[in-house]
């Protein structure tokens, strides 16, 4: 599709181009920046899940627990709304609201279907 709409010169040139990069290596391999994205990746999932799981470590009761674990949760969602809010130039109190209904929703949803 695309070699259809160029016209002849315009394709010469691109190819020129292509034929000018050179060549990939034989094998893909692991790069230190490779090693540090997954690391960072690793810790944004590690951080922002553990919160979370606290409760389950630290009560007896596994509904207590649950019902705290879900109040975390809210409460980092309203949290990262407002931050989010405050990145795109919008009141915070209202997105970090909005972020609330969503998880209130999400629990509501979840404990219907027997969690």
């Amino acid at each position: 599709m695309v070699a259809s709409v160029l016209k002849p010169e315009e394709f010469e040139a691109v190819r020129q181009r292509l034929a000018a990069q050179p060549e990939p290596p034989g094998r893909a391999s692991l790069t230190g920046q490779d090693w540090l994205g997954a690391l960072g990746v690793f810790l944004l999932v590690f951080l922002s899940t553990f919160p979370v799981v606290i409760p389950f470590l630290c009560m007896e009761k596994v509904g207590v627990a649950m019902r705290v674990s879900n109040l975390i949760a809210v409460a980092m969602l309203f949290l990262a709304g407002a931050a989010y809010a405050r990145c795109i130039g919008r009141h915070p109190f209202f997105m970090g609201v909005a972020m609330v209904v969503l998880g209130l929703v999400l629990v509501a949803i979840t404990m219907a279907l027997g969690g």
